[in-house]
């Protein structure tokens, strides 16, 4: 699909970016000054060239003002700074104590110093920023060509969850809706709504079957308890799982499960994360993020592995996600790792079975913070 660049943050780019033009386009002054032909002194005329002017020739010996990103005129050779110049009488002199000729293309950018016409700049697959609306814009581009983010619809489920207020009669404050909807966003998925369900499997069949989503995402009912519906109603739907439960805690009973296509064709899926605030994090670092940034076209990025300060605990059979600090070039294990410790973290690393001693190389999965 091709967008306006003000619609495209958070997409991922569907082809190269390669310039559509020299960067700079002409020689330019780097700085605020004179632009100057030949060697020094030199007799000042005409008025100044501003940035965005097509200046006339400059004549050998002679030196005109000029503002920092202005086209340098035919015939210039440098550009003498304000604070290295003296002009007085109609001359301009270097206020150097060796003047000479000031070195050929001395406070010049070349025409092409950061990129050639043709040039590629960003491969496929790099995610849409400010930044990158800069350089595309800065290239030449006036439309960009990207994939389509795909879209998620979260359904929470559970009798026991609030929307409003403080935890009564029983009952809890949803924290994943608030959790996840913004980062489902920032990871290149377009929410397509949160809604919730109750312990019943006929209202959850319907709102997965009925979902328009490429991917529905739920929350709790994923294990085997008196009330956990999911694995019943995928199965009756017809899905296949890929992913029914891993070796990671927490979120081991996370899942993955493709339903039959639509009627247009379109794959569906479904990633079912555990109800725990914690386990449903792991789950959604570990399967719902980069299934939807394979789906939206983005390219995976680099593991990120730093020191860790302290020993950290591992599971006797299963790979561990422990919420830590980042603090300066190393991590430090948090003094409890329940699920109120998210806010704190903004990390989980990656720890083997076992666990690691102090020193060791750990890999970081990001959180939303």
């Amino acid at each position: 699909m091709v967008l306006a660049p003000g619609d495209a943050p958070g997409h991922a780019l569907a082809e190269p970016l390669a310039a559509l033009c020299d960067l700079p386009p002409s020689d330019t002054s780097a700085m605020d000054g004179w632009v100057v032909s030949g060697p020094g002194p030199w007799r000042l005329y005409g008025g100044v060239v501003p940035a965005g002017a097509d200046p006339e020739p400059l004549r050998p010996g002679t030196a005109v003002p000029i503002a920092t990103g202005a086209r340098t005129p035919p015939g210039a050779t440098a550009v003498l700074c304000r604070e290295h110049g003296e002009a007085r009488d109609g001359v301009l002199r270097h206020r150097s104590p060796e003047p000479g000729a000031l070195p050929a293309g001395h406070d010049v950018r070349p025409r092409g110093q950061e990129c050639r016409s043709g040039e590629p700049l960003l491969p496929a697959g790099t995610t849409v920023t400010p930044a990158v609306l800069g350089l595309a814009a800065a290239a030449g581009y006036d439309r960009l060509s990207v994939h389509r983010r795909p879209r998620v619809e979260l359904l929470l489920l559970g009798d026991e969850l609030l929307q409003h207020g403080i935890p009564r009669g029983g009952r809890v404050r949803d924290a994943l809706g608030p959790l996840l909807t913004p980062w489902l966003d920032l990871c290149g998925a377009e929410p397509a709504g949160v809604r919730m369900v109750g312990d019943d499997p006929g209202p959850l069949r319907e709102a997965v079957d009925r979902s328009a989503a490429d991917v529905v995402i739920t929350t709790g009912s994923t294990a085997a308890g008196p009330v956990d519906f999911l694995h019943g109603v995928l199965n009756d739907l017809g899905a296949t799982l890929p992913v029914d439960s891993v070796a990671v805690r927490p979120g081991h009973p996370m899942l993955l499960a493709e339903l039959p296509p639509a009627r247009d064709g379109q794959a569906r899926r479904v990633v079912g994360l555990p109800g725990n605030p914690l386990a449903a994090a792991a789950g959604t670092a570990t399967l719902a993020v980069p299934l939807l940034r394979r789906l939206g076209g983005h390219t995976d990025p680099e593991p990120r592995l730093l020191p860790t300060a302290a020993g950290l605990p591992g599971h006797p059979r299963d790979t561990r996600l422990l919420p830590v600090l980042h603090t300066g070039h190393e991590v430090t294990p948090l003094p409890y790792d329940g699920p109120a410790m998210l806010a704190l973290a903004g990390r989980l690393a990656v720890v083997p079975p076992g666990g690691v001693p102090a020193g060791s190389l750990v890999e970081l999965l990001e959180l939303p913070v």
